[in-house]
This record gives structure tokens, C-alpha cells and sequence, in this order.
């Protein structure tokens, strides 16, 4: 297998003497480095929006978001859908990541598993991957059979798909509708994908759920109000939350928090509209679950 080709596999100029480097210029050298990475993810930003778009689609049809990916790109697929429930008070199926191996290879490597294009299409297949979805695979090299065959398997249902990856023309692109492709140039440890292209990665991810749970109404100004008050630090947040976008004092935020059974976005629509529960409830549904569109704005 020729690699030489690939950005991600090519020794960084650099850093050639980094072995002798003290602490200071190592942390200085891959400070330097990570640089790069925004002005890469800068070119990308019409296909990230792309995806966004496709996304809250799929989200707005009862579709969910699928990540896959082997090693870091997988690690990272899953990290952003574990986020997803807490920040957005969505269900945990709704955004789902898969990495090669399973669960197991989020701490161990899996052998022979990031080769295997067949095992996507099983992995899809027993979580019932359907035409609704949209399937986001992450392959720094570009080239992850486990990743094609989940691409391959998507297009065959209809699927809209997404590919992000750390090196131009890389099969995962070609594979998929939409190519992602951030070229960060090569790491500081040569074919260590886990910083740069790791990084470009993780800000790519961010952007995709993030912007289509922004979209569907999970947002109101910058607001996260559907965050799930799961501890008193997140209990706190959701009244600071109600304080910030209705100018109410702490009390009367709680207050109201508990009177919408928890819900934070719920809460903030009865204060706007000067209604009760079930008011803001229908309101909400009216508008899709928008707050802006659900409260009169000044």
C-alpha cells in the first residue's frame, strides 16, 4: 500500500529535529502547527454548511445523524453524539457514532476492524439505518474501508452522505455527495492523526451537530434551552439560561422551570408570552419548536 502520496503520511520539515526539542519548543512547534487547522476547516466552510442543511433535513423527517469512522476519526464520531443529549435535550438514537470494532475500540485498538468494509453495512444494519438518514464518515487518510462501506451502503438506500477527511481527492470524498476535506498538512509526528487532522476533525463535528440542532430549535438567541438539568452545576445554567432571555430574577426563573416540568425552552416561551404551560407547549409545537417564532419579539 503506497501512502507517500497523503499529506497526513508525509514528514512535517518542521519538526524534523523534534526528538531533541526541549518541552517549550515541542508545545511551541505543535502550537505553531495547529494553526493551520481553522485556515484549512476555512475552505471547507461551504460543504460544512451543506452538510448542516442536509442534517436538519434529515433531523426535521424523523432521520438521525450517523458518524462512522476507525481509530481517533471514530473516537471523535462518537464523543460529538454522546455530547448531543445533554447539550440538546435530544434522544441518545438521535445522533449516533460508530467506530470500527465497537465500543471496545474506544479504548483498545481492534485488529483488522478498520479494514473490513462489510462490518459498517452489519453495524448499520442492526441499528436500522434507513433512507431518513444521513451518514457523516470520518477518515483522516480518506481511504478507511470500514468507512467506504458504510458510504457505499448509505448511497445504496438513498442516503444523503457526507465524507471528512485530511487530504484532497481522497476516496471517502469521491464516495460521498458531500466532500469534506480539510488539508492540515503533515503532523508534527509523522502519521499521528490524532492532532492535526484529529483537531480539524473535531471542530468539523462540532460545526455539523451544532449548526443543525441550532436549526431545528434548539437555540433561542445563542441560548442552549433544551440543556438537560442533570446536575446542580447544569440546574444553575438552565436558570441563568431563563434570567439571560427574559430578564427575570433567579426565583421567578426557577420558579417557572419546575411550573414547565423542567423545561427550560418551555419556561422561556411562558414568560415572553405571558402564558402558562400549555399555552407555550402549543405555541412551541406552531412554530416548530423555534422560540423566536413561538414569543413576540421586541
Amino acid at each position: 500500500m503506497d501512502l507517500s502520496h497523503m499529506t497526513t503520511e508525509r514528514r512535517n520539515q518542521a519538526t524534523l529535529d523534534l526528538d531533541t526539542m526541549t518541552a517549550l519548543e515541542i508545545a511551541t512547534v505543535m502550537n505553531r502547527e495547529d494553526r493551520n487547522v481553522p485556515l484549512a476547516i476555512e475552505k471547507a466552510l461551504p460543504q460544512i454548511a451543506q452538510t448542516i442543511e442536509a442534517v436538519e433535513k434529515a433531523f426535521r423527517q424523523g432521520g438521525r445523524l450517523f458518524y462512522v469512522g476507525a481509530g481517533t476519526s471514530g473516537r471523535l464520531g462518537v464523543l460529538d453524539a454522546s455530547e448531543c443529549p445533554p447539550t440538546f435535550g435530544v434522544d441518545p438514537g438521535m445522533v449516533v457514532g460508530l467506530i470500527a470494532g465497537g465500543d471496545k475500540a474506544l479504548r483498545f485498538p481492534i485488529e483488522g476492524a478498520e479494514d473490513d468494509r462489510e462490518l459498517c453495512v452489519k453495524d448499520l444494519k442492526e441499528r436500522n439505518f434507513c433512507s431518513k438518514d444521513v451518514l457523516v464518515g470520518i477518515a483522516a487518510s480518506g481511504r478507511t474501508p470500514y468507512v467506504l462501506g458504510g458510504l457505499e451502503y448509505a448511497k445504496s438506500l438513498g442516503c444523503t452522505t457526507a465524507a471528512i477527511a485530511c487530504n484532497h481527492d481522497s476516496a471517502v470524498g469521491k464516495a460521498a455527495d458531500i466532500a469534506i476535506e480539510a488539508e492540515v498538512g503533515p503532523e508534527v509526528l509523522t502519521g499521528s492523526t490524532r492532532l492535526k487532522s484529529g483537531t480539524a476533525q473535531k471542530l468539523i463535528v462540532n460545526m455539523i451537530s451544532t449548526g443543525a440542532m441550532v436549526r431545528i430549535g434548539k437555540a433561542y438567541q445563542n441560548l442552549m434551552v433544551d440543556v438537560v438539568q442533570s446536575n446542580e452545576k447544569l440546574q444553575v445554567r438552565a436558570e441563568n439560561i431563563v434570567m439571560e432571555a427574559t430578564g427575570v430574577e433567579r426565583s421567578k426563573a426557577r420558579e417557572t422551570i419546575d411550573a414547565a416540568d423542567g423545561s427550560v425552552k418551555t419556561a422561556i416561551t411562558m414568560i415572553l408570552a405571558g402564558c402558562g404551560k400549555e399555552e407555550a407547549l402549543s405555541l412551541l409545537e406552531k412554530s416548530g419548536g423555534r422560540v423566536r417564532d413561538a414569543v413576540p419579539q421586541p
